[in-house]
């Protein structure tokens, strides 16, 4: 099952806050895809862009343009898991 976002907020230094429907709280770091897929690059490059994300309507992706998105289960997968158990 793809998981879906609840919500989704860019955080300073290229990271991305994501909730996913689970419950699942993660920080995805969007530093590394912009060194290594180039279409990324543009998100350093055009001031405020990155700022601008935006969840679609499935749920399952988030995207900035046309070009340059990222599927929910990268993020579940790749992204640093935030404990809640302290709060």
């Amino acid at each position: 099952m793809i998981p879906k976002i609840k919500s989704i907020k860019p955080l300073n230094n290229y990271v991305l806050y994501v909730v996913f429907d689970d419950g699942k709280k993660c920080l995805y770091d969007v530093n590394d895809d912009m060194n290594t897929i180039n279409r990324y690059k543009d998100l350093k490059k055009n001031c405020g862009l990155f700022e601008q994300v935006q969840l679609d309507e499935s749920r399952t992706c988030v995207f900035w343009n046309d070009y340059i998105d990222l599927p929910s289960d990268t993020i579940y997968e790749y992204g640093q898991e935030i404990s809640t158990e302290n709060k």
